[in-house]
């Protein structure tokens, strides 16, 4: 692996540097709800998977190939015009969602360790969490950055744990970013609801 730099003792390849900048910048769209988020998220996504494969993360790897997928369905279902109205789960459905997260985590998390998967627990969590936030993020709920959050905290730790300081910390910026983006969506989404067009309907 090509060494970029050394930080603190820990030295950042240019496949973690880049990956990490593709991300962010990919996420600061997506804040902004233009579907050019996509393209960048599944260069950065590519990257991701071939870096997580080196440590052996193997539900880290898989997942970038559902955020592979994702960026291709995102662009297509966004539109040019990016996100118009982002919508907000029912109580019901989050006690859903919250349960199935649980349940495929259960499920996921021995299935990884019987092929060798490292720090199984916490990365499957991420998995099925990732997961869930991406295709309500697709679908324009709001409760996607909310969910983000959750599993960007369990990102910081997992991955300072296993030793990718750089990508801890890049973890740790895109949990403040998940609230910035749970934020502009939040006054977008009231925005629309309280347009002249919205209370007439009412």
């Amino acid at each position: 692996m090509t060494i970029l730099f050394t930080a603190w003792g820990y030295d950042v390849t240019a496949l973690e540097f880049v990956a990490v900048v593709l991300a962010l910048t990919s996420i600061a769209l997506g804040i902004q709800g233009t579907r050019w988020t996509w393209p960048l998220y599944l260069a950065g996504s590519v990257l991701y998977g071939i870096l997580f494969l080196q440590f052996d993360l193997l539900a880290s790897a898989a997942l970038q190939l559902v955020f592979i997928v994702a960026a291709i369905w995102g662009w297509f279902t966004w539109g040019a015009e990016g996100v118009r109205e982002p919508a907000e789960l029912s109580s019901r459905n989050r006690r859903v969602l919250l349960v199935g997260i649980l349940v495929a985590w259960v499920v996921t998390a021995p299935l990884l360790q019987a092929v060798g998967g490292a720090a199984t627990w916490l990365d499957s969590l991420i998995l099925i969490g990732s997961l869930a936030a991406q295709v309500l993020m697709v679908k324009e709920y709001v409760d996607a950055w909310l969910l983000w959050v959750v599993v960007d905290v369990i990102g910081v730790f997992h991955y300072a744990n296993q030793g990718l300081w750089f990508t801890a910390l890049f973890y740790a910026v895109l949990v403040a970013m998940a609230v910035v983006g749970w934020r502009a969506w939040t006054r977008r989404r009231n925005a629309v609801l309280m347009s002249p067009a919205a209370r007439y309907v009412q």
